[in-house]
């Protein structure tokens, strides 16, 4: 049976929709309906049942569907095997990063990887972190690195990096004798966040749940969408904003923005590796994967 076909067969068997295997296979609908057409003839069988509304498996693809799943499994270990014993390792890989990791974590790592690795084509995607997962599942990306844990039964996650959350104002913002903020004073503060669904935004409202403060009873003037506009909001005197203390050392240097800690709250986290559950991953993404484990070991202990 045709590789191809059965992959096709797989993702309309997953997503129930021919329309929605075209967009994640990047082929034309009237392309999947060919490939599930020229399988069912080549099993003489029919596979799907079609609605307005949905399409249904038959008896037959849901026998169907375990023997393929195994013989894709079996020719992606087979094309990594191959690949391993090559001179030299290329090929492809699709990666998503939230705003935070793709801006100001990434790029370092970026460029000693790709000096090691200068055959493999990459091609990164930033996005905030439910839309990454959403396009792990749909096989759009390869492998996503995100800044807030997941429970979905879909994807694997590991942690590879501690990230510390803290307090920006522009200098003077506060009086010269003020050091460090309380809740109280946050709460009638100017206050410009993330927007919904990225990680960052989840982390600051987890912690302040945790101090008995809901983000609802604070002083939000604006949601912005990336961290630097969130910066240059600050910068300008808007309010006042929690990102990542690796989204600002260079400001600081600059003395363009100021750091202060929240009394009786450290907004610590990490930052994660995702990937599909149950799939095999590419040479490259495996690669990937392995490397930044290693650069970033000694950072990651525990998770509490």
């Amino acid at each position: 049976m045709n590789y191809e076909r059965l992959k096709t067969f797989l993702v309309v068997a997953e997503k129930k929709s021919f329309s929605e295997a075209a967009k994640i296979l990047f082929v034309t609908q009237p392309t999947i309906t060919s490939q599930v057409k020229a399988l069912e003839d080549e099993l003489s069988t029919k596979l799907f049942k079609r609605t307005t509304k949905k399409v249904e498996m038959t008896q037959s693809a849901k026998i169907l569907l375990e023997f393929a799943t195994e013989i894709v499994r079996l020719s992606d270990s087979a094309q990594k095997e191959i690949v391993k014993i090559e001179d030299s390792i290329y090929g492809d890989l699709g990666m998503g990063c939230s705003f935070t990791i793709g801006e100001y974590i990434l790029p370092s790592f970026l460029k000693k990887f790709k000096d090691n690795y200068p055959l493999i084509q990459m091609r990164v995607d930033i996005s905030n972190s439910n839309t990454i997962i959403t396009n792990i599942k749909d096989q759009l990306i390869d492998v996503g690195l995100i800044e807030t844990p997941v429970d979905d039964p879909q994807i694997m996650i590991e942690p590879f990096l501690e990230d510390e959350l803290i307090l920006i104002a522009e200098p003077n913002y506060f009086n010269e004798d003020e050091t460090a903020v309380s809740i109280d004073s946050l709460k009638d503060i100017p206050l410009i966040v993330r927007e919904e669904g990225s990680g960052t935004r989840a982390v600051v409202n987890q912690y302040l749940k945790q101090a008995g403060v809901s983000i609802d009873n604070l002083n939000v003037v604006m949601e912005l969408g990336s961290t630097e506009a969130i910066k240059s909001a600050v910068e300008s005197g808007l309010g006042v904003s929690i990102i990542s203390r690796n989204a600002i050392i260079k400001e600081q240097q600059l003395q363009l923005l100021t750091a202060y800690p929240i009394k009786d709250i450290s907004f610590y986290r990490y930052f994660y590796i995702v990937y599909r559950k149950g799939q095999i991953l590419k040479s490259t993404t495996e690669l990937f994967i392995d490397e930044l484990r290693k650069m970033t070991a000694k950072q990651v202990t525990s998770v509490s």
